[in-house]
This record gives C-alpha cells, structure tokens and sequence, in this order.
C-alpha cells in the first residue's frame, strides 16, 4: 500500500497551484478552467420570443439599443449641456445630449488611488467609458438617447430638510413622439427613480417600445489586485436562470448566452465593490441583450413594450437605477436575487450565512475586525471535534515517527517490505493515515467561502481593526500581520509529525513561505482571519498533544 498521506498532500498542493495558475490566467484576460458552463438562452441569439424587436447595432461609438430601426447618430456640431448635482451620498452628473446620466461620485467611499477623492462609478473621461441610457424604439425617428433634450431649469443641490431632487429633461418633437425623463435622487440613497413620460403629439396612435441599458468599457477597475480575483462584466437575472454573469471576452466574440426575455428581471454591471443596475420590480414583459457596441465596449440592457398612445395621450413608466455599493442587505431589498452582485462564485450557498453571521457579530461587537475574530472563534468551535480527532491522529503519528524512521532506514532497499512494515505499526498504534487530512478537506469549503466574504464585502472597505490597521480591505502597510501569519504556518509544521519521505519533509516547510507569500499582499482582514485560525489551531494542537505526552 503507498504512503496515502503523501498522496494527499501532493493532491492538495497540485490543486493549490492548479488555482493559482487559473487566477493569474483570469486576471491576464483568460478564460477560467472552473467556469460553469453558459445556460441555454430560451431563444436563440437575434429571435424575438417576446414579440420584442432583435437588438440593431448603432453606428458609431455609442451604445447599441434595440429596435427595427437604428436612431440616427447626432447631428454634427450640436451641442450638449450637462448639470450636476448633489445629494449627502452621490455627485452625479447628467448630459442633456440623450438625457443620460454620464458620471456619479459616492461621496461615502474614498478612492483607493486618490485619498482625498472618492469613488468614481459612472463616468466619461479619456480613460474611462461607464454611461447609463435610455431611449425609445418600435416607432421611426423617436428620441432615444442620442436625441439633443431641454434641461428643465431646477434645484441642483438637495438642501437640508428636502427629502428628494429631480432633474427633467424634455425632447423636441421626433417621429410624431415627445419624451420626458425625470431622475429623482433621494437623500441617503443610492437608487435613482427613473420616470418616462412618452407623449403622442403626432396624429395617429402609435406603441413604442422603451430601451435601458448600461453601457461600459471592458477595461478592469483602477488598482485590480494581481493576487485576487474579482468579476468586472455585464449580469443578469430571471426567476427562471437565476444570476447570469457575461464575460466581455464572450460578448466580443458573439458566444455571450444568456436568457433573452422573461416577465421580471433586472440587468447590471458588476465590479468589486460596486454595481450599477437598471430595475423594474413590478411583472412586465421583457427582453435582454449584451451587445458590443464599439471597441471594448459594451453594453447590457432591457426593451419594454409599452402600452399604446392614442393621438394627443400620453403614457410613462417608472423603472430604478441602481448606482453604489455591493451592500448585501440593502441590495435584497431592493429587487429579487440583486445581492447576488456581490459575487461568492461557487460557494454562495455557505458565503451567505456566513455574512450573515458576520455581520450580526458586527451589529454586536461595533468593529469589524473583532467581528472576523469572534467568527473564526465560532467557526473553531463548531469543528473542535473533528480537529480534535486530526490532531489527535497527528500526535500519534508524531509519537511513532522515530520507529518509522528506523524502519524506512532499515528497509529502504525493501520498498514493498518497507510499507507492509509500516502498515502493521499503524494497525499496532491504532493510526488511522488519512485522520489528519479528511477532518481537514471536509473544513476546506468552509474556509474558502469565507474567504470570499471578507474579499467581496464592502462593508470591510477602508474600515479600521487596530492601531496601524486603519483599512480591512488594504494590505497590512507594515506587514506585520502577515509575517505574524508566517510564523505560525512554521510553527504548525514543527508540531506536526515528520514526513517519513525526506522530500515530503522538505515540501511541508516550503509549502507555508510559498504561500506566506501572497498574504503580504492580500487585505488585512483575510490575514486576520488566517492568523486567528492558525493561532487557534496551534492552541488546540499544543493541548492535544500534551494530552498524549508527546514533548516538542
């Protein structure tokens, strides 16, 4: 029988460096080898299963929007004026030209390039390309978003005591149609009420159809990390696919498969932190497309029909823009399946309640950081039984090493001898070779879906633990933390048993530095977290061992 531990760490340290290949492979612009498989769309690319028109390619470096005819590109030397606004938690600025919203600021979050700045979501810049817009089709010559608009004059800044601010737009006269956009910022929210008023001012009844969408370059978030992965793209959701995510890689080469129409559902662009999203919560027909629109850029959006308008009618509809922070309690609030922006990947199922758990011990102890600690307490607790069996196994295996020692040394001419002697000292001492690694595989989901919270989570952003750890989602500025970390991985080596196998024993000191390494670059809270189970762990092995009168 072969050395079955070997096997297993071998097993464990091969995938270790299969995912850390596959991360480095997404974050240079490759495709995942863990990715599941794209569902089915309930259509095919270019149908219309809703009776809705297929989406058109716009000319030009703006955004594509459905429809059977494509509006026109601006008219050449029109000009545009833009208003920003400001409410206690968003700086947003609006373009007449289309009536778009073209940049928003989160007076709440701070940049991580820039300290003195905030976050910058929506933008239009030299650098950057992140627009949300809107538009009519189904009607010839209707205004969508490239249509020149009146900027209605009115309050710019929500003034203490006022709950809400719009700001309207109202175009000429297109196609026999007049559209009015009314955007209603709200204190203290990041949600933007959208209101469109579509007025027939033409002679004969007419049914168009409205378009949302977002439209974003395919360039990764300012200050990616090159150690962790995020997912920057388009998603969607349906009751019936659930949460899609659409890679620009997918798009640009028309393999993008997603469900293209249903009865409710909203549409979004995802980043680390942060989301924009277009919603609609109440049940009415629907169609979805992610378009290229230009190079590297893209866009993700939603057609409604709307109800007919009779000659000198009028008819609006209400929709919700999401522009803000991943917070996952607000978000489930606001439209089914929206926290799922946040992304756990495969481990949602065990991420959620771990947050959740999380974050009532934050709600009690008031600090994040001691909230990470109490979690790695509890989770250690839960456990203790099944590590208390692990390195019960350890220690046992510590205490007859020198004897397998002197057995391989005895018989190392003797391979097959060698490992039916072995065997029969494992039976003799009651040793059971896979004790100290299957307690530890089956904990492994556990803690990887809690690495996923403390890296998805916004609310760890730029929030302070201790002393120099002014920022849980930055690395440790002095690297104390994850020399600390360090440290204690060496240590856990030295109390476990020695690998009969010399190269065995030499992977097993290598194996902390190699990874040691990557935690002086991962956040502090993930260090935290680590260091708190390692130290955990340590205690608990130490105990144990003393209980069976093992010396160190």
């Amino acid at each position: 029988m072969t050395d079955i531990r070997r096997t297993v760490l071998w097993v464990v340290f091969t995938m270790s460096l299969v995912l850390l290949w596959d991360g480095w492979q997404k974050h240079n612009g490759h495709p995942s080898m863990f990715s599941p498989a794209a569902p089915k769309p309930v259509a095919a690319a270019g149908s219309a299963p809703a009776g809705l028109p297929a989406p058109a390619a716009l000319p030009g470096a703006v955004a594509a929007a459905p429809g059977g005819a494509a509006p026109t590109a601006p008219a050449a030397g029109v000009t545009s004026e833009k208003v920003t606004i400001s409410t206690d938690v968003v700086k947003a600025t609006l373009d007449s030209l289309g009536g778009s919203l073209v940049r928003v600021e989160l007076l709440k979050h701070k940049d991580e390039t820039d300290p003195s700045g905030n976050v910058v979501v929506l933008d239009r810049s030299a650098q950057r390309t992140y627009l949300a817009q809107t538009g009519l089709v189904g009607v010839a010559g209707a205004p969508n978003h490239l249509t020149p608009m009146t900027l209605v004059p009115g309050s710019r800044e929500l003034k203490d005591g006022e709950q809400s601010l719009s700001v309207r737009f109202e175009s000429p006269e297109l196609g026999g149609l007049k559209l009015v956009k009314t955007y209603t910022f709200k204190r203290g929210d990041y949600t933007v009420d959208v209101k469109h008023e579509v007025q027939n001012v033409g002679q004969a009844a007419v049914t168009p159809q409205l378009y949302v969408q977002l439209v974003r370059d395919g360039n990764p978030p300012p200050n990616e990390s090159s150690f962790y992965f995020t997912f920057t793209g388009p998603a969607l959701y349906t009751d019936k696919a659930k949460f899609q995510k659409i890679d620009f890689k997918d798009i640009e080469k028309g393999k993008a498969e997603h469900e293209k129409s249903a009865n409710e559902g909203w549409v979004s662009m995802v980043q680390h932190y942060f989301a924009s999203a277009w919603l609609r919560t109440a049940q009415s027909p629907r169609e979805f497309y992610a378009k290229k629109v230009d190079a590297n850029l893209y866009s993700v959006g939603m057609v409604f029909p709307m109800a007919q308008v009779a000659a000198g009618a009028a008819v609006t509809a209400d929709d919700k823009l999401f522009i803000g922070p991943q917070e996952e309690k607000k978000l489930a609030a606001l439209a089914p399946g929206l926290e799922l922006v946040k992304d756990y990947g495969w481990f949602t199922i065990l991420s959620k309640p771990l947050f959740w758990l999380l974050d009532q011990l934050h709600t009690l102890l008031g600090n994040w950081g001691w909230a990470i600690i109490a979690l790695v307490v509890l989770l250690k607790a839960a456990f203790y039984w099944l590590n208390a069996s692990a390195y019960r196994s350890m220690g046992k295996m510590k205490a007859v090493n020198p004897k397998i020692m002197e057995m391989r040394e005895r018989l190392k001419d003797k391979p097959q001898q060698m490992q039916q002697e072995m065997m029969r000292i494992y039976r003799e001492e009651k040793i059971n070779p896979l004790g100290s690694c299957l307690p530890i595989l089956l904990q492994m989901p556990f803690f990887i879906a809690l690495y996923w919270v403390l890296l998805s989570s916004v609310e760890m952003r730029h929030a302070p633990w201790i002393w120099w750890i002014t920022d849980l989602s930055a690395k440790d500025p002095f690297f104390v933390l994850p020399i600390l970390m360090t440290l204690s991985s060496l240590l856990q080596v030295w109390l476990n048993p020695t690998p009969p196998d010399p190269m065995q024993a030499k992977l097993m000191w290598i194996m902390p530095l190699a990874f040691s390494f990557m935690f002086f670059f991962f956040p502090a809270g993930l260090v935290l977290y680590w260091l708190v189970n390692n130290i955990l762990s340590i205690a608990q092995q130490w105990m144990i061992n003393k209980q069976l009168g093992i010396k160190h």
